[in-house]
């Protein structure tokens, strides 16, 4: 089982709570396949009412972002992997049994990582490179060992990226 996190960037405004709840409702199939567990926002502003609303009636919980979403929501997560993704982002058809498959067959010292094609251009030639070299940073689209982030970023050493079949698309 993986801890959903979802990273919630900048100032709240209507069309970012739009994106949160887009991504906290496709992640709806995940929980009922028993892939998804629990969910953690990581928000800039996590005392905003909205947010909090949208946490609560989720039962996600809310943590400040800090220096890194992903490091601070490490801090929440109940299950052993994250799957780490920004306010806005969708998976597409076979998400997951992509995430299955990756959790059953991984080693523990891996990324998982989803194609995120609406990811700005440097991000996208980065993750092409780290999918050779190896990867110390954590990008929305990862799947990652909490244990890995709780020792905080970047990783300690390059782990081996394993791209997957599964996509992320904008809500």
């Amino acid at each position: 089982m993986f801890t959903a996190v979802i990273h919630l960037p900048g100032a709240i405004d209507p069309d970012r709570i739009d994106a949160l709840a887009d991504t906290l409702a496709a992640l709806v199939a995940g929980v009922a396949a028993g892939v998804v567990g629990d969910a953690v926002i990581a928000a800039a502003h996590p005392d905003d009412p909205e947010v909090g609303t949208m946490a609560e009636s989720t039962g996600a919980a809310l943590v400040a972002r800090g220096r890194s979403p992903w490091v601070a929501a490490a801090g929440l997560a109940r299950r052993p992997w994250m799957l780490c993704l920004e306010a806005g982002d969708v998976p597409t058809e076979g998400w997951i049994r992509a995430l299955d498959r990756f959790g059953a067959t991984t080693t523990t010292e891996a990324v998982g990582r989803l194609r995120r094609p609406h990811a700005p251009l440097f991000e996208r030639i980065a993750g092409r490179r780290e999918a050779l070299t190896g990867t110390r940073q954590v990008r929305a689209g990862d799947l990652v060992r909490v244990q890995a982030l709780r020792a905080g970023l970047p990783l300690k050493a390059r782990l081996p990226v394993r791209p997957l079949r599964g996509a992320l698309v904008r809500g």
